[in-house]
């Protein structure tokens, strides 16, 4: 891998942790979230507009990528207002893989390699270890249930981008997300909640989502999509070292350990 290609997708993989760790850092992580999509969208509008190319024929991946991105971020509030990101990341990020590569298996009926049936035994193992050996962490199903949704929109979009250049493509479809989550967190949590989390933390994870995934772009015009996938996955590392410092969570030997080997897990499924 080029090193301008690898410091571009550790780049991403820190963001991705980093704007995370910023959601789930704030007391009030429902109004957080509402913000930090708000200001993705309007933040990112000219870049999107700067690049714009789509179809009519990407209408009907917008729309099922959306509502699929709506329950994804509905199910990630969720969890962050009363789970330790230290669990829920590693297992949301390293399951959404195994459950795209099983689904390939079973409804299109696709073969899999000894890599990959590695990278996913090392995966539910390390899922374990972040679980929690002797006690249960309740956050691991929650992780698993944003893993559902991460692995259904990443098939919807694989089919969705080709009818559209990459930017202009999420914009329209966190756009819908949104509009609704503005007014349904101004209508539980009030507007004095949204305007309060108009801050620089919000700022910040706004411009991390984006621009992970911006860099993850670029990075791809420099090297393969495998390797790169396999490098991006050290976001789960990366999230789970932050936790302990930043949020004050307690990360265990154990626990750092399951989401080291979800990211290999992660990394041979992408080699594979």
């Amino acid at each position: 891998m080029p090193p301008d290609a690898l410091a571009l997708t550790l780049a991403a993989a820190a963001l991705h942790a980093g704007w995370n760790v910023l959601l789930r850092g704030s007391p009030d992580v429902e109004a957080r979230t509402a913000v930090v999509l708000a200001l993705s969208v309007v933040l990112f509008a000219p870049v999107a507009a700067a690049t714009w190319s789509i179809s009519w024929a990407a209408a009907p991946y917008v729309a099922a990528s959306a509502a699929l991105e709506g329950i994804y971020f509905a199910l990630l509030v969720a969890a962050y207002r009363r789970r330790e990101l230290s669990v829920v990341y590693p297992v949301a990020r390293g399951g959404a893989p195994v459950l795209v590569l099983l689904g390939s298996a079973l409804v299109l009926g696709r073969g899999v390699s000894a890599g990959a049936a590695a990278g996913v035994c090392l995966v539910a193992a390390g899922v374990l270890l972040v679980r929690g050996l002797r006690r249960g962490a309740d956050g691991a199903a929650a992780g698993l249930a944003i893993a559902c949704a991460i692995a259904a929109y990443t098939l919807v979009d694989k089919d969705g981008i080709r009818h559209a250049a990459a930017l202009p493509y999420l914009e329209l479809v966190l756009a819908p997300v949104a509009l609704v989550a503005l007014p349904v967190v101004a209508a539980r949590r009030g507007t004095a909640a949204l305007r309060a989390e108009l801050r620089l933390p919000s700022v910040g994870a706004a411009l991390g989502s984006f621009g992970a995934y911006a860099l993850v772009l670029a990075a791809l015009r420099l090297a393969s999509a495998p390797a790169v996938a396999a490098v991006r996955e050290t976001s789960v590392v990366i999230a789970a070292a932050l936790a302990a410092p930043v949020l004050r969570e307690r990360v265990t030997a154990e626990r750092l350990a399951g989401a080291a080997a979800v990211a290999a897990g992660v990394a041979l499924l992408a080699l594979s």
